[in-house]
């Protein structure tokens, strides 16, 4: 994956606050939103009482019997605080980088701007939505806001972790600034967008801290069987009393309080809520900001994934790479006209090409009291007008043929064989004429990023379709996604295109991710299932989106999916593991329950195990112990590889259920060899 904050699974902080979050959370109106853990407390606090009262439910007194429940109350103490412990380190993780975002909250001076155009100094957090601030070189940006004038560039380590300052203007899709960054340089004239306590920063801080975390739909699926099955097993605990008086086998309370704690799914239920919010921290550290637990989740589940080619599929800056004269033109006319467009152009293209024509030996210079034409979207053209009248033109194909007609002028006949033969090679021709004439084609190439191809075989593999929208024609359409390697494209593409395509995947049932930076973008994102916003991008993206990119990085959504993924393959494994142990934990407790009483019921003890209490005791100790140990994997998560469902649930059914029986077999039967000791010194 891309680039990862490397972090201590727990540090000595996290650690502190934990074990106090473990006591805390023991109160019973919190545990009640845990139905399996709660059974289990609910179960300690009964045993405790027979610690007290052995005799209360009818149980013979005795005072190996009391040593017997006191034990028992102890482990199923531990067991509530080992899951609570899982919940508060994962809390803990969010909240420490809480922290760490909180030091960039600052409540600086803001150089508040008048109508006069005068100059208030006042706190940031005094400033409103709407507002106009002044802010210099040095200076902490005081909110969240889209530049109006001025360029400059911004430090956004404080928020981002990239130390390269990047460049924010007024205009386009990179206006859009974050309170508590720093300009670097210049100055920005900027225009608050939030309300005191309302900021990018403050939102960020609150998901991070789980203020806002919400159950996920297959988190509370999830939830809602593991209650299913703890009702189920407490209904044939509760029916197995009776029929065990019936039998003459006298069963000690806490002994059926210790075979319900081993048998409903508490490993999973003490790991369910860690997952979860683990999940929501695994984005956070690849410096993506998820709005919900849901959003994390979703990425999970997407089947067909939006991507824009510039930037995130291509490298985006499409540069000069060679001319192509037509009809007889001459070739150094071509790159002199071709310069003479681009003297004022700062787009990279016009850089570029002005950077090509200079290698190729073109010294042409401005002419006093040219007028020089930006490009638009509705002329699809740029050039200049000399005095002397020469007017020259550079644009879309298209474009300047229609301008070349309204002249008068006449379309060469190779002018569309030298655009197609570009466009073939995945470039960009833009075509050049000279009044009514036209010159030739510049070759503008587009480069596919490498690994592209490789990383959406991957995609198809797990079965995530990945479209591609750009503005280009469908011929340079074709040929850029034939070479990334995308499933389909969509060519001249505009914004109401990307929500019609999103909208015509969900019908079908799918879910849909998709990324975009731009206002333009906003209205596909919030569509999408999954909207990844990039932080570079206008506050209108990142409002509509549910994930923010700090790293401006549109290639990660291939990272978010993977991750979302993840989620799922671990709370899928986790949940495999704990019901496999209950098979094992099976063959410990109900042999030793009845074999005293039924001789015959020795031979389901295949472990061996020394006697019933040490037995009951020995799974009830590695119930309690699995959950810590696997806390590791419930933060990092289970090892993703790309592959389909079929082979993925073969797999983790042979890693996690196979190993799900075997482990408890070896644990308990170790256990037990090291307590029936001690038990026999106790006289049990």
């Amino acid at each position: 994956m891309s680039k990862k904050q490397t972090k201590k699974l727990i540090t000595p902080e996290i650690f502190h606050q934990a074990v106090i979050g473990s006591f805390v959370k023991l109160n019973p109106r919190y545990m009640m939103k845990n139905p399996v853990m709660f059974v289990v407390e609910v179960g300690c606090f009964i045993t405790l009482l027979l610690s007290f009262l052995p005799g209360l439910f009818g149980d013979i007194a005795t005072s190996n019997l009391r040593v017997y429940n006191i034990i028992v109350c102890v482990v199923l103490f531990v067991t509530v605080l080992f899951a609570n412990f899982a919940e508060s380190v994962a809390e803990g993780r969010g909240k420490a980088q809480a922290a760490s975002l909180k030091k960039t909250q600052k409540d600086t001076t803001a150089h508040l701007l008048g109508s006069d155009g005068s100059t208030t100094d006042i706190r940031s957090s005094e400033l409103k939505k709407n507002d106009v601030v002044l802010v210099s070189a040095g200076e902490i940006i005081p909110g969240d806001g889209e530049v109006i004038e001025g360029v400059a560039s911004v430090d956004e380590s404080a928020i981002t972790g990239e130390s390269a300052p990047v460049v924010r203007e007024s205009g386009g899709d990179f206006c859009s600034v974050t309170g508590g960054t720093t300009v670097v340089s210049d100055w920005l004239k900027i225009r608050i967008t939030s309300d005191p306590g309302n900021s990018f920063l403050d939102r960020m801080i609150a998901l991070v801290e789980g203020a806002s975390r919400k159950k996920t739909p297959n988190e509370i699926a999830l939830n809602t069987l593991l209650v299913s099955l703890t009702i189920i097993f407490l209904i044939v605990i509760v029916t197995l009393y009776p029929m065990a008086v019936y039998s003459g086998v006298q069963l000690q309370i806490s002994t059926l309080i210790a075979l319900a704690v081993c048998l409903i799914p508490t490993t999973i239920g003490g790991l369910l809520s860690a997952i979860g919010i683990a999940g929501m921290d695994r984005v956070t550290r690849f410096n993506v900001i998820a709005m919900s637990g849901k959003a994390v989740e979703a990425c999970g589940d997407v089947d067909t994934m939006i991507l824009d080619k510039t930037g995130t599929i291509t490298y985006g800056n499409r540069l000069a790479a060679d001319f192509f004269p037509v009809e007889g033109a001459d070739r150094s006319e071509l790159i002199r006209c071709a310069a003479l467009t681009c003297l004022h152009d700062d787009t990279p293209e016009g850089k570029s090409t002005l950077e090509l024509a200079r290698r190729m030996g073109d010294n042409s210079t401005e002419t006093p009291g040219s007028n020089f034409i930006e490009f638009t979207a509705q002329t699809r053209m740029s050039g200049v007008d000399i005095p002397n009248g020469t007017k020259i033109r550079k644009g879309a194909a298209e474009a300047i043929e229609n301008y070349v007609k309204e002249q008068g002028g006449h379309i060469p006949q190779n002018l569309r064989e030298e655009v197609e033969k570009i466009s073939s090679l995945g470039g960009t021709p833009l075509t050049v004429c000279e009044n009514n004439r036209i010159l030739g084609v510049i070759y503008l190439k587009d480069t596919v990023k490498a690994g592209m191809a490789e990383r959406f075989e991957r995609l198809r593999a797990i079965g995530i379709k990945t479209i591609m929208c750009t503005g280009d024609n469908p011929l340079t359409a074709a040929t850029i996604a034939k070479e990334a390697g995308v499933d389909g494209f969509i060519a001249e593409c505009k914004p109401e295109d990307k929500i019609e395509v999103i909208k015509k995947e969900q019908a079908e049932g799918k879910i849909v991710a998709m990324t975009g930076d731009g206002t333009n973008d906003a209205p596909a994102l919030a569509q999408a299932n999954v909207g990844l916003a990039m932080n570079s991008g206008t506050t209108a993206a990142k409002e509509a989106a549910n994930m923010v990119d700090l790293d401006s990085d549109p290639t990660k959504i291939l990272e978010v999916v993977e991750i979302g993924k993840q989620l799922l393959i671990t709370r899928g494994s986790l949940t495999t593991f704990s019901i496999a142990n209950d098979i094992a934990k099976y063959f410990a407790i109900i042999p030793a329950m009845f074999m005293m009483a039924i001789p015959e019921l020795g031979v389901l003890n295949i472990m061996h195990l020394a006697t019933p209490y040490s037995a009951i005791l020995s799974a009830l100790i590695f119930n309690a112990i699995i959950i810590p140990c696997l806390i590791p994997l419930a933060m990092k998560g289970v090892k993703y590889r790309p592959m389909s469902s079929g082979k993925m649930l073969l797999r983790n059914m042979m890693i996690f259920g196979v190993g799900g029986v075997i482990t408890p077999f070896v644990g308990i039967k170790l256990i037990d060899m090291i307590i029936h000791p001690l038990l026999a010194l106790l006289g049990l």
